[in-house]
């Protein structure tokens, strides 16, 4: 006896939701694209690969909800059937996930100053698991049922769902370790900055708990809907909830992508007003004059010569944490004595 509620009803809640999200993502590019248009090409095309893929993930959700629903009505022996439309929907999520870790997985190897034992191992588990997505969808349209499946590759499908909430893990520690480790490489940096380094640590800080914070929220919830749906597989066989969930967990990495690309602005608006005002303290003895403007008022000079105060606003770009602290969270390879924190670099720069 068929389950209505656990199988047709499991795939039209899932596709329910899966379109919501959809439409989520579908807002979140248009933010993207509007809050960044000078952002870096690759960034846009990833954007707006990530929101086609979402698309087409949608409609071929929509297309199996209608083969179930109405195409098959009444004829409750096609449930055991599987349409080439939701066997796609499998290689589409794959795809979909596989871009979402390997971007995840270039910032991490900036963080961690380019170290491939890091990476190497997130992309090779990202990869497994996109080859596992591919073979599930090819024996799914081969053998055309469930029941057939189950028997042969049960496990190959086991295997990607594990993949995937493995890299998803992986991915939140080893962000989580780089973030720290750049927040330490900075503190050791600034001691020498006395009356800048109290307020640029505080904001520093702030900036590092948030992206951690984000970091979290975001691949914990991609591997707890992953986890779900892989112990609905196991312990209930015989009905589709498994598949229901399985049509959200696209939509929940392509969100969390873009929800961390578009974070960004906040979180430098946020740094600014937590006192990193953007005034820079410098003193060099002898240097006043050499600055002065000949249009510049002679009054609103300070009569102490042996102190510079420039206040300018901080445009060097610094690639550390996936890009949610860029252009203001200097990362430990940019934290060198021959780049432009030298004070004599700096000042020549700006003249």
């Amino acid at each position: 006896m068929v389950s209505v509620p656990a199988t047709y009803g499991a795939i039209l809640v899932g596709g329910f939701l899966a379109a919501a999200l959809s439409g989520i993502v579908t807002v979140q590019s248009f933010i993207y694209f509007k809050l960044y248009p000078t952002d870096l090409a690759w960034r846009k095309a990833i954007v707006a690969v990530i929101w086609s893929l979402d698309s087409i993930h949608t409609a071929l959700v929509c297309a199996s909800i209608w083969i179930y629903l109405i195409q098959n009505f009444g004829d409750t022996s096609k449930i055991n059937d599987i349409p080439e439309t939701v066997a796609m929907t499998i290689a589409l999520t794959a795809i979909l996930t596989f871009i979402v870790h390997c971007f995840f997985a270039q910032r991490i190897h900036k963080l961690s100053r380019c170290d491939w034992r890091i990476t190497a191992p997130i992309l090779a588990f990202a990869f497994l698991r996109l080859c596992s997505a591919s073979v599930t969808t090819a024996e799914m349209i081969h053998l055309k049922t469930f029941s057939e499946f189950k028997q042969e590759f049960r496990w190959i499908f086991t295997l990607g769902l594990a993949l995937s909430s493995l890299v998803d893990i992986l991915i939140a520690i080893f962000l989580c370790y780089s973030l720290q480790a750049t927040r330490k490489a900075a503190s050791r940096y600034v001691h020498t900055l006395r009356t800048f380094a109290k307020a640029y640590m505080n904001s520093m800080d702030y900036v590092v708990n948030s992206v951690i914070l984000y970091t979290l929220e975001n691949n914990s919830l991609t591997s707890a809907a992953t986890v779900i749906s892989m112990v609905c597989w196991l312990v209930m066989p015989t009905n589709l909830i498994f598949m229901g969930l399985h049509f959200v967990i696209s939509k929940l990495y392509a969100n969390s992508l873009l929800a961390t690309l578009n974070a960004r602005k906040q979180l430098r608006q946020e740094r600014a007003q937590r006192g990193l005002s953007g005034e820079l303290p410098l003193a060099f003895p002898g240097l006043a004059t050499r600055f002065r403007s000949n249009n510049q008022d002679p009054s609103r000079i300070d009569p102490i010569g042996t102190k510079l105060e420039i206040n300018v606003e901080k445009t060097v770009q610094y690639e550390v944490d996936a890009d949610i602290m860029t252009s203001h969270s200097p990362s430990p390879s940019s934290i060198s004595p021959k780049t432009s924190c030298r004070p004599s670099e700096a000042i020549s720069q700006m003249a």
